[in-house]
């Protein structure tokens, strides 16, 4: 289990092995890492469906061997005003069913914008048809269900199998498949055949999107076929700060990015890199600097055209300085502020050359809305439970206007040449764990599969949990959460390798080419190089 894989000629980690080696068949055969993203994040909207796929949002970083860092983000903006849910007597968004899925899908146009810069300026050339082949034969042939997508489906039954299209897609019998069982996708996969022949814009504009239209309108989504038309992907410049010796890259509103980079600020500014990452004082500050990042994602992160401070006035070396002044390095301040749930999958690649990506997707919610579209085969995500029907509350919905993503994808430049790309599921969940492989790794010098492997904590929510303890798995030395139980913090001890942790990844490049990977025991991904 702590066996580091290493390679020379390109890797990719993915939380599904079937997509890790979808991406390493693409760069076996030539392809670079933006082709081989695409490939890999395809098959995970397959074989992973529960937390992913095309009718979701994804965001990508894009590093290329010689050259400027790329963010590319596909978010779909809401298909819907405050006066849809007042005609249906709602006061609040709900959760699931057709009224959830009042967002446009991102993902397809984010890998059409990573394609396009890919034969733009990493010299990508590899047809679509091939990049799509693997997600479009597993979803007509067959793949067998994972644990975790099993445990959900189970878990979810009631609450989903009443849905459109649902029951007909993921349940058999009127139950969930069991773990090894074979599930199909057909209508799915004619989609899918659809963008291959026709193009990844066809999703927005054509014949499929169309029929995406037509179906979101028959089981009564409010998005519309000038919703899709008019989606725009967001293209430039991520987010950035130094943090000792490495520029670290994320995404940017209205996705949490920047609470990532501002945690590994505060962590810097607090002295953990000083202290071993399992000890409590360490473990402290990074939940205390969590606190600080929660705290100013709540206040200030949404649709970065309604945000009223420059976000990169957020990362203001002075800013950080008053964050850090505000932790306690001795006592916890209280917290029981409501977080930020979600399941997503995170995955990377770095290619010979030594191009880089690090790529989130996701649907939000298990399952997302629920809702599986009756001829695309599609199942819409619920992101837009993110806004509010408080006209003037920050997050407040209005058409046109982008939902609030936990979803991040960091990547790091160190200044001796080494690049890295990691990440993570979970959504309160995301940013710590970011935050822990890159500690574990960086400070403490521990290798990409022994920094993954290792246990972690979680402060607040994540997919399928609502509590907002501070939560230690039990592998943790039993004096660490009594120690920080001293301190004030409200601890729970969770599972060996609790699912709640998330599936984490990480690939580093060091300078002489040598990749090395690590995937998360606590999912069902792998790392696959040559």
């Amino acid at each position: 289990m702590l066996h580091t894989p290493r390679a020379r000629r390109g890797m990719v980690v993915a939380p599904h092995s079937l997509a890790s080696e979808a991406g390493l068949a693409v760069l076996r055969e030539g392809g670079n890492a933006i082709e081989a993203g695409v490939a890999t994040a395809s098959t995970l909207a397959v074989v992973y469906p529960h937390m992913t796929g095309i009718g979701g949002d994804a965001f990508w970083i894009a590093k290329p061997a010689n050259g400027p860092v790329r963010y590319i983000g596909g978010c779909g903006a809401a298909g819907a005003d405050p006066d849809h849910y007042a005609a249906r007597g709602l006061d609040q968004i709900p959760t699931r069913g057709p009224d959830a899925a009042l967002t446009v899908a991102g993902a397809v146009s984010s890998w059409s914008a990573a394609l396009a810069l890919s034969a733009r300026e990493w010299s990508g050339s590899m047809p679509l048809d091939r990049l799509l082949d693997e997600a479009i034969w597993h979803a007509e042939s067959g793949y067998p269900v994972t644990a975790s997508q099993a445990a959900v489906t189970a878990a979810r039954r009631d609450e989903l199998a009443d849905l459109p299209g649902f029951a007909d897609t993921f349940l058999q019998d009127g139950a969930a498949r069991a773990v090894g069982a074979v599930e199909t996708q057909p209508r799915l996969a004619r989609s899918l055949r659809c963008l291959a022949a026709d193009g990844l814009d066809g999703f927005y504009d054509g014949e499929l999107a169309a029929a995406i239209a037509a179906d979101l309108a028959q089981v009564g989504s409010p998005v519309s076929a000038d919703d899709l038309s008019a989606h725009q992907v967001e293209q430039g410049a991520p987010l950035s700060c130094r943090v000792g010796s490495a520029t670290v890259y994320n995404s940017r509103p209205p996705t949490q990015g920047l609470v990532s980079l501002i945690i590994l600020a505060l962590a810097e500014r607090l002295g953990v890199p000083d202290w071993p990452v399992d000890s409590p004082e360490a473990i402290h500050r990074l939940v205390e600097a969590t606190k600080q990042a929660f705290r100013l994602r709540d206040e200030s992160l949404h649709d970065p055209d309604m945000m009223p401070t420059p976000v990169e006035d957020l990362l203001d070396p002075a800013f950080l300085d008053e964050l850090a002044a505000r932790v306690d390095p001795d006592k916890a301040e209280p917290w029981g502020e409501p977080g930020e749930p979600g399941d997503t999958t995170w995955f990377g690649v770095i290619d010979e050359q030594g191009n880089a990506v690090s790529v989130i997707q996701s649907i939000y919610h298990e399952y997302g809305s629920g809702v599986v579209l009756p001829e695309t085969g599609i199942c819409w995500q619920n992101r837009g439970l993110a806004f509010s029907l408080d006209p003037d509350a920050p997050r407040g919905l209005q058409r046109g206007r982008r939902p609030f993503h936990t979803l991040n994808p960091p990547l790091a430049c160190f200044d001796d040449g080494r690049t890295m790309v990691y990440g993570t599921m979970g959504g309160d969940g995301q940013p710590q764990t970011q935050t822990a492989l890159f500690a574990r790794q960086v400070w403490n010098g521990d290798e990409p599969q022994a920094a993954v492997t290792a246990p972690r904590w979680l402060l607040g929510r994540t997919w399928g949990n609502a509590s907002t303890s501070l939560k230690l798995e039990s592998r943790f030395d039993p004096a660490i959460p009594q120690r920080l139980a001293g301190m004030g913090h409200r601890v729970e001890v969770v599972g060996d390798y609790d699912e709640m942790m998330g599936h984490a990844g990480m690939i580093v490049r060091s300078p002489d080419g040598i990749l090395a990977g690590g995937a998360d025991p606590r999912g069902n991904g792998g790392v696959a190089g040559f």
